[in-house]
C-alpha cells in the first residue's frame, strides 16, 4: 500500500542527558526521520511557551518540517524526560525519568483535527491512503487522549501504532484501545510480554509461543494477529532483529547483518518505524521496507541521540539508491 500523506501524533519533549539536553519523543523523532526524507510530515503536539519550547520550534523549521500541528500552551511546560545512563558490562542501557503535567499531556482537539483536516484537505489522494502514527505516552492525560481519539474518528487512514510504553505511564485502558483502534502494531520484546499478560487466553501453548530464549514463535505471532484483529504486526528484537507477520500471510524474520560500535541505543524503535514507514509512503516492497529499516536501526545505535545529522541521512538515501538500481 502506497500513502500521500501522513500524520504523527504525541510527545515532543526535552531528553535530558548528563552531558546536555536533546530534543526527543518517539513520535517527534518519527516525524524528524521523515522530513530528512522529504516526507513533509504534519506533526501534531503541545509545547511550552518557554525557551525549550522554541529550541523545537526552531528545530522543526530548521529540517523544513510544518509547524501547522504544534500548539504553544500558556500554563504548562515543554515536556522534558531526565536520561540515566547505566553500564552494565559491555552493555549500555537508559533510565527514562518522566516528569507528569506537561504541555504534551494538553493536546487541544480542536485544534488539531483541524490542522489534520487542513492538511487532508490539501492532498488530491483518497483518505485511504493516509497514514495515521501514534503512541501511548500521549494519551496518559483525558486532553490529549481525546485529541487522538477525535482524530481517529474523523479519519479512515490506516493506524500505525507504536505501543512504546515507558514506565507504567499507559494504563490497561488505554493500551487495550489503542490497540483495538490500531491497524498496524509494532512493539518489542518486552511488550510482547505485556500483551501476553493482556491476552491470557491465548490457545498457542507455553511450550510453543517461543522459539528460542526471547524469541516469540511465528504460531504465537500469527494468533496474537488475530486476537488483536490486525493487518500487521511487527516485534522488534534488539540484536536479533525483528519478526513481521501480517494478514495476507508474509512472514519475514531479520537479524542484524554485522555489529556497530554502539553508542547508545536511544532511538533504535523509533528509526525502524521511521523507515517502515517511509517505505509505505515510498511504495517499496514491504520486505525491503523491512530489510532497510532494520539496518537504518542498527546504524542509529553507532550515533548520540535518536537521529543523525543530514550527512548521515545523505549516505542512507546513496545505499538505498544504489541496492534499488541492483533490484
Amino acid at each position: 500500500m502506497s500513502a500521500s500523506n501522513i500524520c504523527i501524533f504525541g510527545e515532543v519533549l526535552i531528553d535530558d542527558f548528563p552531558d546536555g539536553p536533546v530534543i526527543g519523543g518517539a513520535p517527534y523523532n518519527v516525524a524528524r526521520t521523515l522530513a530528512y526524507f522529504g516526507c513533509d510530515p504534519l506533526f501534531i503536539s503541545r509545547i511550552g511557551d518557554d525557551p525549550y519550547g522554541t529550541w523545537i520550534r526552531e528545530d522543526m523549521h530548521k529540517f523544513g518540517m510544518s509547524d501547522a500541528g504544534l500548539q504553544t500552551d500558556p500554563h504548562f511546560p515543554t515536556g522534558k524526560v531526565s536520561v540515566e545512563i547505566q553500564h552494565t558490562h559491555d552493555l549500555v542501557s537508559h533510565q527514562f525519568h518522566i516528569l507528569p503535567d506537561q504541555a504534551y499531556d494538553h493536546i487541544a482537539s480542536a485544534s488539531a483535527s483541524q490542522a489534520c483536516a487542513q492538511r487532508n484537505a490539501s492532498f488530491a489522494a483518497p483518505p485511504d491512503r493516509d497514514i495515521i502514527y501514534f503512541g501511548t505516552l500521549a494519551q496518559r492525560a483525558p486532553a490529549s487522549h481525546q485529541a487522538l481519539d477525535d482524530m481517529l474518528k474523523q479519519s479512515s487512514a490506516l493506524r500505525y501504532l507504536d505501543l512504546n510504553l515507558r514506565q507504567d505511564q499507559a494504563s490497561r485502558d488505554t493500551i487495550l484501545r489503542s490497540i483495538a483502534a490500531a491497524d498496524i502494531l509494532k512493539i518489542n520484546e518486552d511488550e510482547l510480554q505485556v500483551l501476553l499478560c493482556l491476552y491470557p487466553g491465548l490457545s498457542t501453548p507455553a511450550e510453543q509461543q517461543f522459539s528460542a530464549p526471547g524469541i516469540p514463535s511465528i504460531e504465537l505471532l500469527r494468533e496474537l494477529l488475530q486476537t488483536c484483529k490486525l493487518q500487521t504486526l511487527i516485534v522488534t528484537l534488539g540484536a536479533q532483529g525483528y519478526l513481521y507477520v501480517d494478514g495476507e500471510g508474509l512472514e519475514s524474520r531479520g537479524s542484524i547483518a554485522s555489529a556497530i560500535d554502539v553508542v547508545d541505543t536511544v532511538g533504535a524503535g523509533d528509526a525502524f518505524s521511521a523507515i517502515v514507514l517511509l517505505g509505505m509512503l515510498r511504495d517499496w516492497p514491504r520486505l525491503l521496507s523491512l530489510q532497510r529499516a532494520q539496518a537504518f536501526a542498527s546504524a542509529i545505535c553507532g550515533v548520540r541521540g535518536a537521529v543523525g545529522d543530514k550527512p548521515f541521512y545523505q549516505a542512507w538515501e546513496k545505499v538505498w539508491e544504489k541496492t534499488w538500481e541492483k533490484t
